[in-house]
């Protein structure tokens, strides 16, 4: 029998317990108690629940445009030929390397109400000082921050990738026939980035919608929870409260969420 058909299983498996999990009442310790479909027609009158779907998709909007758009710009500065690009390659990665807590706990520093660095310096200037991760305003773009300081450099090393598969003949034939920079970028290098572009996006979106470590480290869902997302919310039902089955639900919600999203972005990027 070949073995991709036990690495089938090995996926498929542990899919359809969650989905059987997610149809019972279930507290770990007990049995579990069959329930239908009851768990999900549950959700649709769970306020906290949408509240932290949207606080998810909240987050999506906050960082994911920046990330394109940032990663793109500062990859095209890269590639240029100067000296100490590779350095400078280096150090817009190296934060990607370091694990969350990390990256966390550096940033709670940084946003500290009274000594942290970033309010000392606004208090310098004689600009308002404000409490950036106890504020409801302030604290999911604190975080949204703190991801793409994180993140971007994986995009940059995207992008570089697309852009050096870019054949340099066309700009020089489009500087020969009088094309500015301007008109180079939309009409050569927007359109050749295209797949690598729809795969940044389809990356960043999924990684988006998982959110979990940044706000619980740094914010813990709060203030009030205001930056409380979908994979806290339910990791708190299963793992606080005992409640798996319900977790579970959520936990396939989110799940179709991704697919649909990745789906259609691939439906897209065939069509173009």
């Amino acid at each position: 029998m070949p073995y991709g058909f036990f690495y089938l299983l090995f996926l498929i498996f542990p899919i359809i317990q969650g989905f059987r999990i997610s149809l019972c009442k279930w507290d770990i310790f007990g049995n579990k108690v069959f329930l239908g479909i009851e768990n999900y027609t549950n959700l649709l009158y769970d306020p906290e629940f949408w509240s932290s779907l949207w606080h998810t998709v909240y987050f999506i909007l906050l960082t994911t445009p920046p990330l394109i758009i940032l990663g793109l710009v500062l990859a095209m500065v890269l590639n240029i030929p100067f000296r100490g690009r590779i350095i400078f390659r280096a150090i817009f990665f190296f934060p990607y390397l370091l694990c969350i807590s990390v990256v966390a706990i550096t940033w709670m520093w940084l946003y500290a109400p009274y000594f942290g660095l970033i309010n000392v310096y606004l208090q310098k200037y004689g600009l308002p000082v404000p409490s950036w991760l106890g504020d409801a305003r302030f604290a999911m773009p604190a975080i949204a921050i703190t991801t793409i300081w994180w993140t971007v450099g994986f995009n940059i090393v995207l992008f570089l990738a697309g852009l050096q598969e870019i054949p340099e003949e066309l700009y020089e034939a489009a500087k020969i026939d009088g094309a500015s920079f301007t008109q180079s970028f939309f009409h050569i290098t927007v359109p050749l980035l295209r797949r690598t572009t729809s795969l940044v996006l389809m990356l960043q979106i999924i990684a988006s919608f998982k959110i979990f470590g940044q706000v619980y480290i740094m914010t813990k869902g709060g203030p009030y929870g205001t930056t409380q997302v979908l994979v806290q919310y339910i990791y708190d039902t299963g793992f606080r409260y005992f409640r798996m089955g319900y977790a579970s639900s959520m936990a396939y919600i989110l799940f179709s969420i991704m697919l649909i999203a990745s789906l259609f972005q691939f439906r897209l990027l065939r069509k173009k």
